[in-house]
């Protein structure tokens, strides 16, 4: 993610790579044969057919232009009821948007998946359960563990780590069922309507889908799902 105005501290950015971002959930707690990170290569159906399901989550990386950031904060109103049920932190650290994503994906499916006991995610949300969006933000950029884990990630990619980045990771997940866009520099969830988790992925293609056309130019995308593994798959 590039500067923002509440950013302190900078870490590498996370490339948009399932690969590297399966060896970092999977080094922090998340089984190997549960869940995985896989490319979405295009948002047609045919293409959406081919990713595993059941998807949980869905991230988004996309490039920041002076459009995307005057419509994020004309748009950047969330009342508390928005927030109710859903598991939000705010992001204080420069580039971590992709682990916030992350965190964001996994804290949104804890009851359908089983972290690892003791692991470090086991312990991050157990520890956040109560805080607010702000307070989750300050126990990430305070926390040693996790940058650690994150430089390690950021440099397993194949491309040359660099903290002079343009691009954002967001998240899509369906919470009692409502699609929420989970954003870290933003107050709250934003919820883009009725979904279900049979549809979370077709209704994020939907919302991603628009705002790539509002960026006709640009390449810079990437769309990743967070699926279940399925037994015998």
């Amino acid at each position: 993610m590039a500067n923002g105005s509440c950013v302190k501290k900078r870490w590498l950015p996370l490339e948009a790579n399932p690969d590297v971002m399966n060896q970092f959930l999977w080094g922090l707690g998340v089984r190997e044969n549960e869940l995985g990170c896989y490319d979405v290569y295009g948002l047609d159906e045919e293409l959406l057919e081919m990713v595993p399901k059941p998807v949980l989550a869905v991230l988004f990386l996309y490039p920041l232009t002076p459009q995307s950031e005057q419509e994020r904060i004309q748009q950047d109103t969330v009342t508390k009821d928005q927030i109710k049920g859903v598991y939000y932190m705010r992001q204080t650290v420069g580039n971590a948007c992709g682990t916030v994503g992350l965190l964001h994906a996994i804290g949104n499916i804890t009851s359908k998946i089983n972290l690892l006991e003791n692991s470090y995610l086991d312990k991050f949300y157990k520890s956040t359960a109560n805080m607010d969006p702000m307070e989750r933000a300050v126990y990430l950029e305070n926390d040693r563990e996790m940058e650690v884990a994150h430089r390690a990630a950021a440099t397993a990619g194949e491309t040359k780590a660099s903290d002079d980045v343009y691009s954002h990771f967001i998240c899509f997940t369906c919470v009692n069922g409502q699609l929420y866009e989970l954003d870290g520099r933003r107050a709250g969830p934003i919820s883009h309507g009725a979904s279900s988790p049979s549809s979370l992925l077709q209704d994020a293609a939907k919302v991603i889908q628009g705002m790539i056309t509002k960026n006709p130019n640009s390449m810079e995308f990437n769309v990743i799902a967070v699926s279940k593994r399925v037994e015998g798959a």
